[in-house]
Order: C-alpha cells, then sequence, then structure tokens
C-alpha cells in the first residue's frame, strides 16, 4: 500500500531540522500531491492567531483565492468548528462548499490538533469523483500527527 511506503518519508521530512517549518509542510504537500495520482491539491491551513478564521499556510496545486476561510465556512471552516474529519466524495453535493476550482470533484479535510487543541488541518482536494477510503482517513490522521510535533 502506497501509504506504508510514505510513513517513514514524512517522517524523515518531519524531523529534518535544517529546514524551516514552512519548508518541511511544503515537502510533505509535494511528497502527497506526487506519490498519490488522485491528489490533485494539498495544502495546509492553520488558526489565525485569536481569530475565528484559518489562514492558509504551505501547498502545492493551482493557487488560491482563499486564503483566509471564517469558521464555520467551507469544508475548512466546518473542520474548524467540528473538530472532525470531514470527507466529501462530492463537492457539488455539499451546500456550504467553498468552490476552488471546476475540476476538484472530492476534498477530505483532517484536523491538526496540538495538546488538544485544534490548531490547523490538511486539506486535499481530488479531481477525482469519492476517491477518498478510510486508508486515506488513517493515513492522513498519521501524517496530522507528525505535524503537530512541529507546531
Amino acid at each position: 500500500m502506497i501509504f506504508e511506503s510514505l510513513k517513514p518519508q514524512v517522517k524523515t521530512i518531519i524531523t529534518d531540522t535544517k529546514k524551516k517549518i514552512d519548508e518541511r509542510l511544503l515537502s510533505i504537500c509535494e511528497l502527497l500531491e506526487n506519490h498519490i495520482d488522485y491528489y490533485n491539491w494539498v495544502g495546509f491551513y492553520f488558526k489565525n492567531g485569536d481569530k475565528n478564521e484559518l489562514k492558509l499556510g504551505p501547498y502545492v496545486g493551482e493557487p488560491t483565492d482563499h486564503t483566509i476561510i471564517p469558521f464555520g465556512k467551507g469544508i475548512c471552516g466546518q473542520v474548524a468548528v467540528s473538530n472532525e474529519n470531514f470527507v466529501v466524495p462530492d463537492v457539488a453535493a455539499q451546500n456550504n462548499y467553498i468552490a476552488c476550482s471546476i475540476t476538484v470533484k472530492a476534498e477530505i479535510v483532517i484536523p491538526i490538533f496540538v495538546n488538544g487543541e485544534n490548531m490547523g488541518q490538511i486539506d486535499i482536494d481530488s479531481n477525482t469523483p469519492d476517491p477518498f477510503t478510510k486508508d486515506d482517513e488513517r493515513f492522513l490522521e498519521f501524517v496530522c500527527e507528525q505535524v503537530a510535533n512541529l507546531l
């Protein structure tokens, strides 16, 4: 399974103290986007200080205008409030979806917890309808646990 082969690479990136945190996060985005063919946009959003909003961090994929997302808005904003994974097999069926690109068919967002607090999330868009499985969720939870060690 591709996820198992990527886990050691994620750990290596996280522990590379020669690179700044944002460089390591970008490397994780690149690793996932390059090795999982249905991951077409991979990025991180983080809580923006004391504000009830998320701020875009490192990402790979098409540029986005959504650099700030209020809590509760879109899939990412909903995860900031719910503190739960959100898998969207068909973005067109979501009434609280922020469209980034007409090519996006599905999305998965997994929160990043530091000391029990939701500090951010990994957000992945796919141009493939309904591609995400429980294996994606478990793998991305692993990635988020590793990222939490940086924050």
